[in-house]
């Protein structure tokens, strides 16, 4: 008998966002493929005798080979296992669950995706910024930094054009191009002066944040020394961040930078 596969998102880090259908496929697993940034308490819902493959899956970091991953899911269930693919995020946002679930499927494998918090939303909500609100935009694009790899034949973003729809951008995977953002996005008629919040590692103990605005973006992240992963906000929702949110984050990342965290 064919086992099946789950496609599950583990959310943006913290363990208590995982939803209850999570946990309970988790915690039947035979199998579970975890990525790289998949917070390791998640795994205490793992049975003991589950066998836990990591598969790390960062972006700019060399990764378990797509076509690997996907051979080591198929052959697992066609042995009548139960297999979990644990994905940091949501799998269907920027997770290739959306491929995963295609080859599986072709293979005549059952496959169930389990949504989780995608870190885009999380990123904005721990410092208190709407990605939707009434009188500022009625609309939110997410839309990831970087296309497929160079091997794959990289796919353009038209910033240009994502600027003229006046929506909330939430960028993705994009601190390491994101000197070409903002000179894209002011070269298409953003204002320098409108507000963008940087937040990395959301969700987690080590999550940064700052607010800054288009004109001074880059000049931000190098002088907080922002490293990805790493969420780009850019639109007037941002004027809602929580000052005291943002400076506590602040004041937690100069304690652990002086004590050597």
């Amino acid at each position: 008998m064919m086992g099946k596969v789950y496609l599950v998102g583990a959310g943006p880090g913290d363990p208590e966002l995982l939803t209850l259908k999570a946990v309970r496929a988790i915690a039947r697993a035979d199998v579970l493929l975890v990525d790289d940034l998949v917070n390791d308490a998640i795994l205490e819902h793992a049975r003991a005798d589950a066998r836990i493959i990591h598969v790390g899956k960062r972006g700019g970091c060399k990764s378990t080979p797509q076509a690997f991953i996907e051979k080591l899911m198929i052959n697992e269930a066609r042995a009548g296992h139960t297999v979990v693919r644990l994905k940091g995020g949501d799998p269907m946002i920027f997770g290739r669950g959306g491929e995963e679930r295609s080859h599986l499927m072709a293979e005549g494998l059952q496959v169930e995706v389990i949504n989780g918090i995608t870190s885009g939303l999380l990123a904005a909500t721990s410092i208190g910024v709407p990605l939707t609100h009434r009188d500022d935009t009625h609309g939110v694009i997410l839309v990831t930094g970087h296309g497929k790899s160079a091997e794959e034949g990289e796919a353009r973003v038209d910033w240009r054009a994502l600027a003229a729809t006046g929506l909330t951008l939430v960028i993705y995977m994009g601190m390491a191009k994101s000197e070409f953002i903002q000179s894209e996005l002011l070269a298409a008629g953003l204002g320098a002066g409108l507000p963008v919040a940087i937040v990395t590692s959301a969700g987690t103990e080590v999550q940064r944040a700052v607010v800054t605005d288009l004109g001074r973006m880059i000049n931000c992240i190098a002088e907080h020394g922002l490293k990805s992963p790493g969420i780009i906000i850019v639109g007037e929702v941002v004027r809602h961040a929580d000052v005291a949110t943002l400076e506590a984050t602040a004041q937690d990342a100069q304690k652990r930078h002086r004590i050597g965290a």
